[in-house]
């Protein structure tokens, strides 16, 4: 049965279907930045941890139509499909919100396998979570960038450190654009504050870049830090 929750301002309405990590925090950050929630999973007990969080939690099967319908999946503008291990349950409930029309159908993948499944059914979105993490982390890992961001398949934004040859000197000395082929979006001191970059930005050594750019030419100018 449904539960109601916090009511705020409402910007879209999102069902999201399975409440374990990935889903759990996805629908609770939906919630924050003021959306309405229905999330759903077989398991009572998280149904019953998210209760307080979301609009509303529903102990649910989504693998029946009848089910789906009765939620009223198609009056919602948005559904993620972000069942864990259950790869027969993710396929079936990805397939059933498509053939019932609903607008926007974003589904996890668990594998490249999964994804070309969820891919091949249709569905607007097929996003892989443990993937597009191990990728960002790799790049911190390495000492490359402070965080990276990818945008599309070959254009990425990082956070990276002004190199010591940059000190002192305004963008529009260093042709960091003309110069490297990308381009410089934002400037930090680190300490949480970001301040957009213009030509007569000065870049100092200690300071952070956020930069923009295609994935080669991006990967080659954090080097000089």
């Amino acid at each position: 049965m449904a539960k109601e929750a916090k009511k705020r301002i409402l910007h879209s309405n999102v069902m999201v279907i399975g409440l374990g990590r990935f889903g759990s925090a996805l629908a609770t950050e939906l919630v924050r930045t003021g959306h309405e929630v229905m999330g759903i999973d077989t398991d009572e007990k998280l149904v019953q941890q998210m209760a307080g969080v979301l609009t509303h939690t529903v102990c649910a099967d989504t693998t029946d139509e009848a089910t789906l319908r009765e939620l009223g999946a198609t009056d919602f503008d948005s559904a993620v499909v972000a069942i864990g291990a259950d790869l027969e349950s993710s396929i079936l409930t990805s397939s059933l919100l498509l053939q019932l029309g609903v607008k926007n159908v974003w589904a996890k993948a668990n594998s490249t396998s999964h994804g070309i499944i969820l891919k091949q059914l249709g569905c607007h979105h097929v996003i892989f979570p443990e993937s597009e993490m191990g990728k960002r982390v790799a790049h911190m890992v390495s000492g490359e960038t402070l965080d990276y961001v990818a945008i599309d398949n070959d254009f990425v934004m990082v956070k990276t450190q002004v190199p010591s040859s940059f000190d002192g000197q305004t963008l529009a000395e260093l042709k960091i654009r003309s110069t490297y082929g990308v381009t410089v979006v934002a400037v930090t001191s680190g300490d949480g504050k970001y301040t957009p970059a213009f030509p007569e930005t000065v870049l100092n050594v200690g300071s952070q870049m956020v930069v923009a750019g295609r994935v080669e030419p991006l990967n080659e100018f954090c080097k000089l830090a």
